[in-house]
């Protein structure tokens, strides 16, 4: 099984995050800035998820998209991992 076909799930460290908002430009489907000026993930139903280190699914024709959020982040907060092993494959802790 390649890294194309395991489920993989993204989230971000708003301790990091900057707000610059390149994330919610690259894939806004996926990320959005909240009031509070800091990126959060949203789930599949578009809902914001604000508690600390939520997750949400990569869906699979975005993740180009949430994979170039994570390498143009200025704050390096946005981790993608595998769901099976948590091991992170994009993002600050990837190795």
């Amino acid at each position: 099984m390649t890294a194309q076909d395991e489920a993989l799930e993204v989230w971000i460290d708003q301790d990091l995050c900057t707000g610059d908002g390149i994330c919610a430009q690259y894939a806004p489907e996926v990320f959005e800035l909240d009031i509070d000026g800091l990126a959060y993930v949203k789930s599949a139903d578009d809902e914001l998820l604000q508690e600390k280190g939520a997750t949400t699914p990569v869906p699979l024709p975005l993740l180009n998209d949430v994979r170039d959020s994570a390498k143009e982040c200025p704050g390096d907060c946005i981790h993608v991992r595998r769901v099976s092993d948590r091991v992170e494959v994009y993002g600050p802790d990837a190795k």
